[in-house]
């Protein structure tokens, strides 16, 4: 049995303060127990922040703002957010089952860890676990892993729907650290792997994450997020897209295109965006755009279809959005 200790933070400068002394942030758990209990995390203090006072849900003028423990249920059944971003709903409810939804917060799942079953297993070589050691997912079986970002170090995907939605809505976050706060897009939070897979995020040691602000607009509210899974209930992303689109007099003004599944980490398309501003969204303009996405894919042995996957879902997300219009 591995022992730690739990405080609980009754402010965020306690929760930083914990953090700087070497304690891990824990919210709904959803990740990091699991990871304990299969002894791939070993942190040997945990400081529970669940007490802090980031729930709120709030709109102000068209952008809606998330505290970083709101959770994903309360998020996705708040009627401000199906009325003004119905892709960050649909996105939460694709993205879990309602027992974890009810339990993770917001800020937890944009930093979950990866879901590549090598990185669980103790016996196979993984880089983000004990780096340096190798990446059994290259010649094993690496079907559901990415086709974009990827290094010799790893072939990963990030498990987030909801991030997805993020990227592509230009969603930005708000964060506090040792050293005062800072606000940057919800893009930047994610590395690619590169020489360096165990380093997933670009926090700063201690920094927490506060809020989560997502713009509106007319492309918010017409805006849908198609997943393709190995089964219908609850299962993480061969390929997603979440796709926003502003048409006017016949033509596409505002596009936002992101895809999950097939990145290291959420992957904006703007290849695809850029082709289909000015142009009427019939199918063939979708489809040729959609192409686009597959400019510097590297499929592996077993994900070949993933090639064949992400055009045709970016393709019929787009046409579901412009059925909103």
């Amino acid at each position: 049995m591995l022992l730690f200790t739990l405080q609980k933070a009754g402010s965020p400068e306690d929760a930083i303060a914990a953090a700087q002394a070497g304690a891990r942030y824990i919210a709904g758990g959803t990740t990091l127990i699991d990871l304990m209990r299969e002894e791939v995390e070993r942190p040997e203090r945990l400081v529970d922040i669940n007490a802090l006072p980031l729930k709120d849900i709030r709109v102000e003028g068209e952008d809606l703002v998330f505290g970083a423990l709101a959770r994903m249920s309360e998020i996705a059944a708040h009627p401000d957010v199906l009325r003004l971003q119905p892709l960050v709903a649909e996105s939460l409810i694709e993205g879990a089952s309602p027992q974890l939804r009810n339990m993770a917060s917001i800020g937890g799942n944009l930093l979950q860890r990866v879901r590549c079953p090598y990185f669980r297993m103790h016996d196979a070589a993984c880089n983000k676990r004990q780096p340096g050691s190798g990446c059994t997912a290259l010649d094993g079986l690496n079907g559901g892993h990415a086709i974009l970002g990827t290094s010799e170090q790893c072939v990963a995907t990030h498990p987030s729907d909801v991030a997805v939605a993020f990227v592509a809505l230009d969603a930005t976050m708000r964060v506090r650290g040792p050293d005062g706060e800072r606000s940057f897009p919800v893009e930047e939070l994610f590395r690619l792997p590169g020489d360096t897979p165990h380093l997933e995020h670009t926090l700063l040691p201690g920094e927490l994450i506060l809020e989560v602000r997502v713009p509106g607009g007319a492309h918010a509210r017409q805006a849908r997020y198609l997943k393709v899974r190995d089964r219908a209930s609850y299962e993480f992303a061969l390929v997603s897209a979440a796709a926003a689109l502003e048409i006017e007099d016949g033509v596409i003004r505002t596009v936002r295109i992101a895809c999950g599944g097939v990145g290291t980490k959420p992957w904006r398309m703007r290849a695809c965006e850029q082709a289909l501003i000015g142009r009427p969204p019939d199918r063939a303009n979708l489809e040729a755009a959609a192409k686009l996405a597959l400019e510097g894919t590297r499929p592996l042995a077993h994900n070949h279809y993933k090639i064949e996957l992400l055009p045709r879902t970016i393709a019929r997300a787009l046409e579901m959005a412009g059925e909103l219009a």
